[in-house]
């Protein structure tokens, strides 16, 4: 469940890692993204030549992600866009700290669906499909209405705007929609929320058969290894399923109620959040097991279902929605509508421009030329035009480690 908090989202945010984390990320070779609707921002975690970065990026109640090649998905509150990397752009992004990026992801394309409680988002093809939680279905975006219907499950009778089930994640196989997550079978508004902590079903979309009930409040079904994997979010467990037998595992158990799951290579990266709403949280598994919860991010080795590495808001981020891996790019950025720096990245297939006042070539003009040639000495020279380029870059933010990973306090950050 996603309700924002405004009067959080302007909280000074604090961060810490584990001595693990630094040597994890910088070793995997990309950095991670996260989308906290509840601070209203996108987060971006990278790493430079001796400890981890921190980047904030304001959006308004930003939830599901997703990744395709160069392109990045964002459902907000009341659009889902498309964003594309420009690394030919990224180093030259701070005129002033040159490859200071390897990675800047520009708006390209966005539908205006209107406040459907969009939760997660995929990419089938070149269209994107999406959880419309409002309406208790599946939808994709259109250039007509807010939304086109694909797929609603059976026991969900009307097409209306009631969140009867909290309809939430998708897990795409074979590049179509197979697995959903609900936290109830309930067509009614709001009637999930009386059996919570055990009414959690996994569906097939295909079939409409339920495939695992029981559980408390599920997120994030991603198909991994010719496995189904999902979020237990609140018992705060990792499990792993095989459709096929049916069998269910624990593959660990961490001190959150968990949201966002992603692979890379043999660990997976999972959300933790901590539950602020007690009257619509309380009574789940995690709280009677777990006194004190965490907001962040954990790696897991699927091997041993281990934490290996583990990223930590302290304060001002205390729920996390989605988390993504960013392969080969180490430090990057996102750039929202209100950066003015958004509108001076141009790109075509074959070249990528800055249209910055510092780029621009001085052209001499007839009427200038002969104020210059003036040997009355009368004349002057045109007046040049001294923008502030800087404006143009986001200010440089406090490192969120200060010493390669291996310091672990809480350091504050502002807002970039």
């Amino acid at each position: 469940m996603t309700q924002t908090n405004e009067a959080s989202a302007s909280a000074q945010i604090t961060c810490s890692a584990s001595p693990e984390f630094y040597a994890w990320l910088a070793q995997s070779g990309g950095s991670l993204v996260l989308s906290t609707y509840q601070a209203g921002k996108v987060a971006l975690i990278g790493t430079d030549d001796r400890q981890v970065t921190l980047l904030m990026r304001e959006f308004d109640k930003p939830l599901g992600m997703a990744i395709q090649g160069n392109r990045l998905a964002l459902a907000t509150r009341y659009w889902v866009g498309i964003f594309a990397n420009a690394p030919l752009l990224a180093r030259d992004y701070l005129e002033d700290q040159p490859g200071k990026y390897d990675g800047l992801f520009l708006p390209r394309t966005s539908y205006h669906t209107g406040d459907l409680h969009i939760h997660d988002v995929v990419f089938q093809g070149d269209d994107l499909l999406f959880v419309n939680t409002r309406f208790s279905c599946l939808a994709r975006p259109s250039h007509d209405h807010n939304f086109e219907a694909v797929w609603r499950p059976k026991f969900v009778s009307d097409l209306v705007p009631e969140d009867r089930c909290h309809l939430n994640g998708v897990a795409m196989v074979s590049g179509k929609p197979k697995y959903v997550t609900a936290l109830g079978t309930t067509d009614s508004p709001g009637a999930w929320r009386e059996k919570k902590a055990t009414g959690g079903v996994v569906v097939d979309v295909e079939t409409d058969e339920i495939l695992l009930d029981g559980l408390a409040m599920p997120h994030s079904p991603r198909w991994h290894n010719g496995n189904l994997w999902l979020l237990n979010s609140g018992a705060g467990e990792l499990l792993v399923m095989d459709p096929a037998s049916g069998r269910r595992d624990v593959v660990c158990r961490l001190p959150g109620y968990l949201r966002g799951l992603c692979f890379v290579g043999p660990f997976a990266l999972v959300g933790m959040c901590k539950i602020r709403e007690k009257h619509l949280f309380g009574g789940l598994p995690i709280q009677q097991r777990v006194a004190r919860l965490a907001c962040g991010v954990a790696a897991v080795d699927l091997r041993t279902g281990g934490v290996v590495a583990q990223f930590e808001f302290a304060s001002g981020c205390e729920e996390l929605y989605d988390v993504l891996f960013l392969a080969g790019i180490r430090r990057g950025t996102i750039l929202n509508l209100e950066k003015p720096a958004v509108r001076e990245a141009v790109t075509n297939p074959d070249s990528s421009y800055w249209l910055r006042p510092s780029r621009e070539r001085p052209v001499e003009t007839p009427s200038e030329a002969s104020i210059m040639r003036d040997d009355a000495g009368t004349g002057s020279a045109p007046e040049t035009n001294q923008a502030d380029i800087d404006q143009n870059g986001a200010p440089r933010l406090p490192s969120a480690i200060q010493d390669a990973g291996v310091r672990s306090e809480s350091t504050s950050l502002s807002d970039s």
